[in-house]
């Protein structure tokens, strides 16, 4: 099985996250094999879900909404996430530390 991990990125960094709907509150729960599992409210994969991880990744990285974008996955459970104006490391010490 593959490690989770963030890569650099061209402005930033970027990772992989499988999201887990219809849950009672967003958070990130941990690893889940090369992506980070994210739980979030919304009853869908698909709009609203893509919309709800953003803001709840802008939240948690203390950076503008415009800053993440959703690279590929955007009707899916499993994501590729890219944050403009963050290191990996910074990305990482936010969101697990």
């Amino acid at each position: 099985m593959r490690e989770f991990k963030i890569t650099k990125a061209e402005e930033g960094a970027a990772f992989a996250v499988h999201i887990v709907p219809k849950s009672v509150k967003n958070e990130v729960v941990g690893k889940h094999g090369d992506a980070l599992k994210i739980k979030l409210i919304t009853t869908t994969v698909g709009g609203i879900a893509n919309d709800t991880l953003i803001n709840f990744l802008a939240q948690k990285l203390d950076i503008e909404r415009e800053k993440v974008e959703i690279a590929a996955g955007l009707s899916s459970a499993e994501k590729m996430v890219v944050v403009v104006g963050l290191t990996p490391t910074e990305v990482e010490n936010r969101l697990l530390g």
